[in-house]
Protein backbone atom coordinates (compact mmCIF):
# COMPACT_ATOMS: atom_id res chain seq x y z
CA UNK A 1 0.00 0.00 0.00
CA UNK A 2 1.06 3.41 -0.83
CA UNK A 3 1.47 6.24 1.78
CA UNK A 4 -0.39 9.36 1.06
CA UNK A 5 2.36 11.22 -0.07
CA UNK A 6 3.63 8.88 -2.67
CA UNK A 7 0.03 8.14 -3.73
CA UNK A 8 0.05 12.00 -3.79
CA UNK A 9 3.12 12.39 -5.96
CA UNK A 10 2.13 9.62 -8.40
CA UNK A 11 -1.12 11.16 -9.05
CA UNK A 12 0.87 14.33 -9.77
CA UNK A 13 3.14 12.09 -12.35
CA UNK A 14 0.27 9.99 -14.28
CA UNK A 15 -1.45 13.32 -14.06
CA UNK A 16 1.14 15.11 -15.86
CA UNK A 17 1.95 12.06 -18.29
CA UNK A 18 -1.30 11.69 -19.83
CA UNK A 19 -2.00 15.33 -19.72
CA UNK A 20 -1.41 15.52 -23.88
CA UNK A 21 -1.84 18.65 -26.02
CA UNK A 22 -5.98 19.27 -25.84
CA UNK A 23 -7.55 17.78 -28.69
CA UNK A 24 -10.11 20.61 -29.01
CA UNK A 25 -8.74 23.75 -29.83
CA UNK A 26 -10.11 27.27 -27.43
CA UNK A 27 -9.61 30.13 -29.31
CA UNK A 28 -9.19 33.39 -27.69
CA UNK A 29 -11.33 33.42 -24.61
CA UNK A 30 -14.45 31.71 -26.29
CA UNK A 31 -15.64 29.38 -23.77
CA UNK A 32 -15.78 25.83 -24.94
CA UNK A 33 -19.05 23.86 -26.05
CA UNK A 34 -20.74 21.37 -24.53
CA UNK A 35 -19.12 17.87 -25.23
CA UNK A 36 -20.60 17.19 -28.12
CA UNK A 37 -19.66 20.57 -29.68
CA UNK A 38 -16.16 19.95 -28.36
CA UNK A 39 -16.43 16.30 -30.04
CA UNK A 40 -17.77 17.40 -33.12
CA UNK A 41 -15.53 20.01 -34.13
CA UNK A 42 -12.52 17.12 -33.58
CA UNK A 43 -11.71 15.31 -36.80
CA UNK A 44 -10.64 12.44 -34.26
CA UNK A 45 -14.41 12.14 -33.07
CA UNK A 46 -16.02 11.76 -36.27
CA UNK A 47 -17.23 8.00 -35.58
CA UNK A 48 -18.03 8.36 -31.69
CA UNK A 49 -20.15 11.61 -32.97
CA UNK A 50 -21.87 9.61 -36.02
CA UNK A 51 -22.58 6.80 -32.95
CA UNK A 52 -24.12 9.87 -30.86
CA UNK A 53 -26.12 10.63 -33.05
CA UNK A 54 -27.51 7.20 -34.03
CA UNK A 55 -27.73 6.22 -29.92
CA UNK A 56 -29.85 9.43 -29.85
CA UNK A 57 -27.61 10.74 -27.20
CA UNK A 58 -26.89 14.12 -28.75
CA UNK A 59 -29.79 16.00 -26.70
CA UNK A 60 -28.72 14.17 -23.73
CA UNK A 61 -24.58 14.77 -24.06
CA UNK A 62 -25.84 18.56 -24.81
CA UNK A 63 -27.73 19.03 -21.64
CA UNK A 64 -26.25 20.69 -18.32
CA UNK A 65 -24.32 17.59 -16.89
CA UNK A 66 -21.86 17.55 -15.75
CA UNK A 67 -20.53 14.80 -18.21
CA UNK A 68 -17.42 13.12 -17.71
CA UNK A 69 -16.72 11.74 -20.82
CA UNK A 70 -14.40 8.64 -21.35
CA UNK A 71 -13.88 9.45 -25.80
CA UNK A 72 -12.66 6.89 -28.40
CA UNK A 73 -11.28 7.98 -30.71
CA UNK A 74 -12.04 7.27 -34.54
CA UNK A 75 -8.53 4.56 -34.53
CA UNK A 76 -10.41 2.95 -31.30
CA UNK A 77 -14.00 2.10 -33.65
CA UNK A 78 -11.38 0.95 -36.40
CA UNK A 79 -10.02 -1.89 -33.92
CA UNK A 80 -13.72 -3.22 -33.39
CA UNK A 81 -13.93 -6.40 -35.23
CA UNK A 82 -15.26 -6.32 -39.17
CA UNK A 83 -18.91 -5.39 -39.07
CA UNK A 84 -19.63 -4.64 -35.66
CA UNK A 85 -19.88 -0.88 -36.01
CA UNK A 86 -21.97 -0.92 -38.82
CA UNK A 87 -24.44 -3.35 -37.08
CA UNK A 88 -24.25 -1.15 -34.42
CA UNK A 89 -25.21 1.75 -35.94
CA UNK A 90 -28.24 0.31 -37.52
CA UNK A 91 -31.87 1.74 -36.29
CA UNK A 92 -33.06 -1.67 -34.97
CA UNK A 93 -29.58 -1.56 -32.49
CA UNK A 94 -30.53 1.86 -31.14
CA UNK A 95 -30.51 0.65 -27.81
CA UNK A 96 -27.13 -1.70 -28.14
CA UNK A 97 -25.09 1.02 -29.28
CA UNK A 98 -26.75 3.59 -26.51
CA UNK A 99 -25.90 0.53 -23.95
CA UNK A 100 -21.87 0.91 -24.80
CA UNK A 101 -22.06 4.65 -25.33
CA UNK A 102 -22.98 5.41 -21.71
CA UNK A 103 -20.78 2.92 -20.65
CA UNK A 104 -18.30 5.62 -21.57
CA UNK A 105 -19.70 8.43 -19.69
CA UNK A 106 -19.94 8.84 -16.01
CA UNK A 107 -21.94 11.24 -13.90
CA UNK A 108 -19.97 14.92 -12.56
CA UNK A 109 -16.99 16.11 -13.84
CA UNK A 110 -14.06 13.95 -13.11
CA UNK A 111 -10.47 15.05 -13.64
CA UNK A 112 -7.53 13.17 -14.45
CA UNK A 113 -5.46 14.10 -10.82
CA UNK A 114 -9.45 12.78 -9.50
CA UNK A 115 -9.45 9.97 -11.95
CA UNK A 116 -6.36 8.26 -10.84
CA UNK A 117 -6.96 8.18 -7.10
CA UNK A 118 -9.73 5.71 -8.34
CA UNK A 119 -9.84 1.89 -8.21
CA UNK A 120 -13.22 2.08 -10.56
CA UNK A 121 -15.87 4.41 -11.81
CA UNK A 122 -19.69 3.45 -12.05
CA UNK A 123 -20.88 4.43 -15.24
CA UNK A 124 -24.33 6.18 -16.43
CA UNK A 125 -25.82 2.73 -18.43
CA UNK A 126 -25.18 1.19 -14.20
CA UNK A 127 -22.16 -0.67 -15.22
CA UNK A 128 -18.59 -0.38 -13.32
CA UNK A 129 -15.30 0.37 -15.07
CA UNK A 130 -12.14 -0.89 -13.45
CA UNK A 131 -9.73 2.10 -13.55
CA UNK A 132 -6.06 0.87 -13.59
CA UNK A 133 -2.95 3.04 -12.85
CA UNK A 134 0.65 1.19 -13.70
CA UNK A 135 3.69 3.75 -13.61
CA UNK A 136 2.66 6.38 -15.87
CA UNK A 137 0.10 4.37 -17.76
CA UNK A 138 -3.69 4.94 -17.00
CA UNK A 139 -6.47 2.16 -18.12
CA UNK A 140 -10.34 2.48 -17.62
CA UNK A 141 -11.54 -1.11 -18.05
CA UNK A 142 -8.84 -2.14 -20.67
CA UNK A 143 -8.55 0.84 -22.86
CA UNK A 144 -5.54 3.23 -22.46
CA UNK A 145 -6.01 7.11 -21.56
CA UNK A 146 -4.05 9.00 -24.53
CA UNK A 147 -5.08 12.51 -22.84
CA UNK A 148 -7.21 14.16 -19.90
CA UNK A 149 -8.93 17.18 -18.71
CA UNK A 150 -10.51 18.15 -22.81
CA UNK A 151 -13.08 21.13 -21.39
CA UNK A 152 -16.12 21.60 -21.89
CA UNK A 153 -19.09 23.73 -20.84
CA UNK A 154 -20.67 20.63 -19.15
CA UNK A 155 -17.86 18.53 -18.22
CA UNK A 156 -14.52 17.09 -19.25
CA UNK A 157 -13.27 14.35 -22.22
CA UNK A 158 -10.49 12.16 -21.57
CA UNK A 159 -9.27 10.40 -24.91
CA UNK A 160 -8.99 6.25 -24.61
CA UNK A 161 -7.50 4.17 -27.83
CA UNK A 162 -10.09 1.64 -27.72
CA UNK A 163 -13.90 0.97 -27.16
CA UNK A 164 -14.97 -0.20 -23.74
CA UNK A 165 -17.93 -2.98 -24.22
CA UNK A 166 -20.00 -3.53 -21.27
CA UNK A 167 -20.21 -7.21 -19.81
Amino acid sequence: MLSFAHRSLLTLAVAAAVATPAVAHNHGDKAPGTIVDVAAANADFETLVAAVKAAGLVETLSGPGPFTVFAPTDEAFAKLPAGTLEDLLKPENKAKLAAILTYHVVAGKVLAADAVKLDKATTVNGADADINVSGSTVTIDGATITATDVAASNGVIHVIDTVMLPD
